[in-house]
């Protein structure tokens, strides 16, 4: 199967994981809340498929390319 990494778009903190591994996700369900330059930013599944990694979690400081999760599709 192939599989897609969604990473972290801009520095921020991880406020809340919507997701869990084994979770079936559709393309534009929220994967996580970013809080950057006190803003909330979803971050979307970009497809239809099953998490099957999570790299962060709640109040996690991150930088741009950190892996948020893994889809498999």
């Amino acid at each position: 199967m192939a599989r897609e990494t969604v990473e972290v778009p801009i520095t921020g903190k991880i406020i809340s994981v919507e997701v869990k591994v084994g979770d079936t996700v559709s393309e534009g369900d929220v994967i996580c809340m970013l809080e950057s330059m006190k803003m909330e930013n979803p971050i979307l599944a970009p497809v239809d498929g099953k998490v099957v990694e999570i790299g962060v979690k709640p109040d996690q400081v991150v930088k741009p390319g950190e892996v948020i999760a893994v889809i498999e599709y």
